[in-house]
């Protein structure tokens, strides 16, 4: 099938999911797979994520599953926004008795209708009942689930305790992540799996979505460094400001009047925004150009909102720029222009804006991608977006490195990995600053504006170059079997008690990690749910040995692979004791397990002592897999 009659085919496919009155849906291939294979997934997992790219069908996809599991049973459907809401009530209304959750609706839940819709807490009482008869729970845009969080921490926790035995806790997510390091609000605490439905670059394929082409910037006098990211994303406070004092809204300005001439049939754009001041300079900037531009905040008042938006999809407006509004549950098709003017440490604000412009419409070959936020030199491409369940501090205090992404690229020291950073100045007095990788143009200079003034981006930026999980893979297999070989067991291997009582915290943290490679299971787990539960099983086992020791693991502002390394090497942080102890506990695994065994043991054991470094381990540890008071309870009696 050529690309043009993929194209046309997900065309088509679109027409047809919003025929009101179709009987038999025409699912995409993916949907059709996961239709398929939904008993199989129901049999394995409780609560689950269905992850698939934005635009990809993932209402349709579940509204296909409550008729084809769930007919004439009872499902709730959670979302946060309303438009979100009314979308589902669109698409779920057409086969089935669909009530809406009001403020103050009162009295049996399921009454006279079959399926709930609700934004969060709203009318308490209902939504109680509501939980505890559902044969199903819908979350729609599930990466905002927090376990630890008054809304959400209750539904599960009702879900949990009064909910059917036999009932689904599904939710739905292009980006299933949670933003935070905080490690009592994680995605797998509430998931037990993420079911990975369709990747984006499959779908560019099959013509569902269309390619983003990206026109990275670096904006040099866009200062973040002093930016405090405690709260585990950039403040709006402290962010706008940096904005507006640069040249940044400058700089997405010029690109955009270049690539507007690109696009067919027409120029359609969506511009976020971190915050109402750089929406309004943004906006005055583009009115000055001459630009059809609206501007939509949390503020707009629904009727205005959906007003302008239908400008917006119909054309009438060309440039929307918006706070809050567009990074979730928008859809119009026809936008062939993103331009993101927010940095941030979260690849779900990344993955989840540029994801708006990626459907497909006709005349629609592509979606130009305007970066002057450093997210694409950050983060990488959304099409190769990794996510996980489960996160920590480390992996968003990595994104204050405005070259992240980059800097992994260059780890084999590949000449075909060489980026380069434009310097030349161009007419507006800006510098061009497109970021292009080498060699990948007929001649050298650069794409967009053809000069030959750039400099290496290794050579010239501060690109992260501490160990990394590939440079202490290394060193751990070299290091354990050398050392073990040249052991006296019969000393080191009983000096536990002393390794333990005399460490600090940072050799701590190297025990843990070794006591966790010699624990953990070296069996093959087929998910990540399966990696989760043998991994926290261990971690508990952990815990309740330093509990009944009466050995306290201090909370750590971060994860460090260099203890870990230093432990291997008896240096500084970490004394002969401990690393040799540490080592014995190693050492006589890589002689009993095969490669894989060794392998799979040792990055179940790198997530374990991560979580006891960011965590911390007392007596008063209170987790949904350990309770230190329980635990001592159970080993007095």
């Amino acid at each position: 099938m050529t690309r043009l009659n993929l194209i046309a085919y997900g065309i088509i496919s679109q027409l047809l999911e919003k025929w009101s009155d179709i009987k038999l849906m025409i699912l995409r291939s993916w949907q059709q797979k996961i239709i398929d294979e939904y008993p199989s997934i129901i049999k394995q997992n409780k609560r689950f994520i269905l992850k698939a790219p934005t635009g990809a069908g993932k209402t349709i996809l579940a509204s296909e599953i409550v008729e084809r599991f769930y007919k004439e049973k009872k499902i709730l459907v959670l979302c946060h926004r309303l438009v979100l809401l009314e979308q589902l009530e669109r698409a779920l209304s057409k086969r089935h008795k669909v009530r809406k959750l009001s403020l103050s609706e009162s009295g049996p839940a399921f009454n006279d209708y079959d399926i709930l819709l609700s934004t969060n807490m709203r009318a308490k009482d209902v939504l109680e009942e509501a939980i505890r008869l559902a044969d199903l729970i819908i979350v729609d845009e599930a990466h905002r689930v927090s376990p630890n969080g008054s809304g959400y921490k209750k539904i599960l926790d009702d879900f949990e305790n009064y909910g059917k035995s036999n009932a689904q806790f599904m939710g739905l997510t292009a980006s299933p992540e949670r933003r935070t390091g905080d490690q009592r609000d994680q995605l797998n605490l509430a998931f037990d799996a993420i079911i990975d439905c369709a990747d984006i670059e499959t779908l560019i394929e099959e013509g569902i979505l269309v390619p983003p082409i990206y026109r990275p910037h670096f904006v040099h006098d866009l200062d973040l460094k002093s930016i405090d990211i405690s709260s585990g994303d950039f403040p709006v406070s402290k962010l706008a400001p940096a904005i507006v004092k640069s040249s940044m809204i400058d700089y997405a300005l010029f690109i955009y009047e270049e690539e507007r001439k690109n696009v067919s049939p027409k120029p359609i754009s969506a511009w976020f925004c971190p915050d109402v001041t750089v929406a309004e300079a943004t906006l005055e900037k583009i009115e000055q150009a001459g630009i059809q531009v609206a501007i939509v905040t949390a503020n707009t008042p629904i009727t205005e909102r959906m007003r302008l938006l239908k400008q917006h999809e119909d054309g009438e407006i060309e440039a929307m720029v918006s706070v809050g509004v567009l990074a979730e549950g928008w859809d119009n098709p026809h936008c062939n222009i993103i331009v993101h003017l927010r940095p941030t440490l979260s690849k779900v604000v990344w993955g989840q804006t540029v994801g708006r412009g990626l459907r497909s419409a006709p005349g629609k070959e592509k979606c130009v991608v305007i970066d002057v936020s450093s997210n694409w030199s950050t983060f990488g491409p959304v099409e190769k977006l990794q996510w996980s369940l489960w996160n920590h501090r480390r992996s968003y205090v990595q994104f204050k490195n405005r070259f992240n992404w980059i800097g992994q690229q260059l780890e084999h020291d590949d000449n075909d990995n060489i980026y380069l950073l434009c310097e030349n100045k161009l007419s507006t007095g800006l510098r061009c600053s497109h970021i292009y990788k080498k060699n990948t143009y007929s001649d050298s200079g650069c794409p967009v504006c053809g000069s030959v003034a750039s400099i290496d981006i290794r050579k010239e930026q501060k690109i992260d170059s501490t160990l990394n999980e590939i440079g202490l893979r290394r060193l751990f297999y070299d290091r354990v079997e050398k050392v073990y070989q040249e052991m006296d067991l019969s000393i080191w291997g009983t000096l536990g008690n002393a390794a333990w009582k005399s460490a600090e915290p940072k050799e701590m943290v190297f025990l843990a990690f070794c006591m966790a490679f010699s624990e953990v299971s070296s069996e093959a787990t087929n998910s990540e749910s399966e990696f989760w539960d043998v991994a926290l099983n261990t971690e508990a086992k952990i815990r309740a040995y330093l509990v009944d020791k009466k050995i306290q693991i201090v909370k750590q502002d971060d994860f460090q692979l260099t203890l870990i390394a230093n432990g291997m090497l008896a240096g500084k942080q970490i004394r002969t004791l401990q690393s040799h102890y540490g080592i014995s506990l190693c050492g006589n695994i890589l002689a009993d397990h095969s490669d894989i065994e060794i392998e799979r043991k040792y990055l179940k054991a790198l997530r374990i002592a991560e979580r006891l470094a960011v965590m911390g381990c007392s007596s008063r540890d209170n987790l949904p897999y350990f309770n230190a008071a329980e635990h001592m309870q159970k080993k007095a009696s």
